[in-house]
């Protein structure tokens, strides 16, 4: 290839100039977008630097990459998703970039050459409500979100910090708020290994509040504030501790079971048999971080053993590579992981 062929770009109002096989100059139509797209200081295309190994140099409103073909390619599918999310009016920020990358990477997806043109575009599933879009940021969110739509009964499971919780909450909301569903129903063990809430002073709602403040956070998140009351005090919205549920049958309703992995055999079967007509139900949890008594078995680990192949329900398995918090929250995470390892040979091996 000779000289600066112009090759053709994902988006329409950007142009790829490339100059060989390694090394192509992207350019974008609006300057302001491009400078949000390449952030304060380029901070962005500094991140894909570091993330894919790659040179990005930014000048105007173009930014000439060089790098590994695969490489390069990755951050110009990024590149050219976040700015179309840029021209949709959405704010591009650093935890935007590193999706972006994580499923531009994962997509693997390969150069066609000569022309340099891509075989698919950068797709993201997504969740949406009035007042927020959530996409997937890791393509194990992804898998997570597109079974939520189309499974009666999902279980997500894995370590803390992956938003299993916080896409289950968002996708309930955006059930309500389509009209699929009548209400949305939030439940959780309301203590460490059971139910008793009796010591706490104050009516149910009160009683249970501290234990569902996670789910309570995504809600504010996807719904207005005064609307999340108004559907409390409605009963749109139910807070309803898990030993409070037997002999109900939940229909028309969006059901979340968050830290399943603390409810017990018994418990976990009750919840799952009260799925009713029309009925939307996502049970999350971690079965590494189960609190119940020792020698009890979680209702969760139990559930995943038996359910997993029956069809119409979906199982979603985070790893430490989903985690989309503060970066050191998966280095914490693989870290216990691999003490826990080491611990359980050790016992194997004394037995």
């Amino acid at each position: 290839m000779n000289g600066r062929e112009l090759v053709s770009s994902p988006s329409r109002n950007s142009r790829t100039a490339a100059i060989d096989a390694n090394h192509f100059v992207l350019t974008f139509e609006n300057n302001r977008l491009a400078s949000e797209l390449f952030g304060q200081f380029d901070q962005n295309l500094k991140l894909m630097e570091q993330k894919l190994h790659i040179e990005a140099v930014a000048r105007g409103n173009s930014v000439s990459i060089t790098g590994e073909l695969l490489a390069t390619n990755q951050a110009r599918r990024a590149l050219d998703f976040l700015y179309e999310r840029l021209q949709k009016g959405a704010s591009v920020e650093t935890s935007d970039v590193e999706g972006a990358l994580r499923m531009a990477i994962a997509a693997d997806d390969q150069l066609t050459l000569p022309t340099l043109e891509r075989k698919a575009k950068l797709s993201m599933a997504q969740i949406s409500t009035r007042k927020k879009t959530v996409q997937a940021r890791t393509p194990t969110q992804d898998a997570y979100m597109r079974a939520l739509e189309r499974s009666e009964l999902v279980f997500g499971v894995g370590p803390a910090g992956t938003g299993k919780t916080y896409l289950a909450v968002a996708h309930a909301a955006q059930l309500l708020e389509r009209g699929a569903v009548d209400k949305i129903i939030l439940s959780r063990p309301a203590v460490e290994a059971g139910e008793r809430l009796g010591f706490l002073p104050g009516d149910m709602k009160e009683k249970v509040d501290p234990y569902l403040r996670p789910l309570y956070d995504a809600l504010y998140d996807m719904i207005p504030g005064d609307k999340v009351e108004r559907a409390i005090a409605a009963g749109v919205i139910e807070i309803a501790p898990l030993a409070f549920m037997r002999g109900r049958t939940l229909a028309n309703a969006a059901v979340i079971l968050d830290e399943a992995q603390n409810t017990t055999s018994m418990q976990m079967k009750m919840f799952l048999t009260r799925l009713g007509e029309n009925a939307r139900m996502i049970v999350t949890g971690d079965p590494s971080q189960v609190d119940l008594p020792r020698g009890v078995k979680s209702g969760l680990v139990e559930a995943l053993q038996l359910l997993s192949s029956v069809e119409g329900i979906s199982v979603v398995r985070f790893k430490d590579t989903d985690i989309v918090r503060h970066p050191l929250v998966g280095r914490i995470v693989q870290a216990y992981d691999a003490q826990y390892a080491v611990q359980d040979e050790s016992e194997d091996a004394g037995r």
